[in-house]
């Protein structure tokens, strides 16, 4: 019996770590010829990093990251919104881990060869079709290699192949490319003196201009690598370059809006100036679909529920995504009822936070900021009272899925797992 899986990114590398803890075999298909560390930060949420720490993968990431300790929103003029702890900090059993993206899928890929075998990820195999067929999947892949297409037999299919997956271009062929807010996403790292505390994420601005600064790495020096992110949003009938997480941004385009936005505690532009290379990105997302699972095929991922990078949840939700999948086929077996299972469970949850992600988020604040008191103010509490700040950041958590208690006091999510 063999899952197959589409996709070595971190969703598909998680789901093959998963299944693999609890014996169920599995092999991974990659596009891209060789799997290199790509991309810039993302922050990893306590309930994601749960999943993390029950496969065996805690300390290596602490090693990688850094524990965020408290996040804070500002105005665009560096007023202070709102501020809470993060992690540990904040009384959850595990830490929310900010890391560069790169070194995540790399420790996850490495791990997945020690584990599985050298042969556990077929690189240069692009998934192109499949079927069901006397009762397993067949699925075929395109050999980059040159070798021609390629035929595996297997229990079951698991897509994993992202935002521009061709499996769900094959289950929904008219649904287009995907759906632009009208923000771009400007995206770099640069190294700077630790500031506040070192452990804190902050975001600043509003919804049409935004800037988010969080350390990924210490540094020997003492100095730390911080991811930052340059957003603005424009009318969104505006042409778009397609999303691509390679493509280097232009400076003429991103730092001129922000070179006014010198606070005491933060010097954006300075911080843009010192960036070595700059990556552009389109805030797409897809509207949620009305069903993942095709007989023995689902989507997982991004290719299942792309969403907005507001809320840190792309790739925590991956990974619960991988888990819950283990959970159904420890329970149904590998069949096409544990996908459906899995389905039932993860599309209505993940759904919502696609739309809620529309709204802003817990982000929605800068922009109520903004809106009532565009000149600043004196005291925040006058503007946005602590019951709004404090009722948004905890309905979100509830809706991701990441509520303090009921995290804590929930049993694992594979059955066996350490708590």
């Amino acid at each position: 019996m063999t899952v197959l899986i589409a996709g070595a990114g971190i969703g598909g590398l998680c789901t093959a770590l998963s299944l693999h803890q609890v014996g169920i075999p599995c092999r991974l298909f990659e596009a891209v010829d060789r799997i290199a560390p790509l991309g810039v930060g993302i922050n990893v949420l306590p309930h994601a990093v749960r999943e993390l720490t029950e496969l065996g993968l805690l300390e290596a990431l602490l090693s990688l990251g850094i524990p965020t300790e408290r996040l804070a929103y500002y105005s665009r003029l560096g007023q202070e919104i709102w501020s809470e702890p993060r992690g540990r900090e904040a009384g959850y059993a595990w830490p929310q881990i900010s890391v560069h993206r790169g070194d995540l899928q790399m420790l996850l890929a490495r791990t997945v060869t020690d584990r599985l075998g050298p042969d556990a990820i077929a690189t240069g195999h692009a998934l192109s079709s499949w079927e069901d067929r006397d009762g397993r999947v067949v699925a075929r892949f395109a050999d980059r290699s040159g070798g021609g297409p390629v035929e595996i037999e297997g229990d079951l299919l698991i897509a994993a192949d992202g935002i521009h997956s061709a499996a769900r271009a094959a289950l929904h062929p008219g649904e287009g490319a995907p759906i632009w807010n009208g923000a771009i996403l400007w995206r770099g790292t640069a190294e700077a003196p630790p500031f506040l505390g070192g452990r804190t994420m902050i975001m600043a601005g509003h919804e049409f201009q935004k800037f988010v600064y969080y350390p990924i790495r210490d540094l020997p020096d003492g100095r730390q690598l911080i991811n930052f992110v340059a957003e603005r949003k424009f009318d969104s009938d505006q042409p778009w370059r397609r999303e691509d997480w390679n493509r280097q941004g232009r400076v003429e385009e991103y730092l001129p809006p922000f070179e006014d936005w010198t606070f005491d505690w933060l010097d954006v532009p300075g911080l843009i100036r010192s960036a070595a290379t700059v990556y552009e990105y389109p805030m797409v997302d897809r509207d949620p679909l009305a069903a993942w699972s095709h007989g023995r095929m689902t989507l997982l991922g991004d290719a299942a529920h792309p969403m907005y990078p507001i809320g840190s949840n792309g790739a925590s939700q991956a990974i619960l995504d991988a888990r819950v999948l283990t959970r159904e086929l420890l329970t149904h077996g590998l069949t096409a009822e544990a996908l459906n299972a899995y389905e039932a469970e993860r599309l209505p949850a993940t759904a919502k936070i696609v739309t809620a992600n529309r709204g802003n988020g817990p982000e929605q604040v800068m922009q109520m900021v903004e809106e009532r008191a565009p000149d600043g103010f004196e005291r925040i509490d006058e503007v946005l009272s602590v019951e709004e700040r404090e009722g948004t950041a905890a309905a979100y958590k509830r809706l991701a899925g990441f509520d303090k208690d009921a995290l804590n006091a929930r049993p694992p999510i594979v059955p066996g797992a350490a708590a």
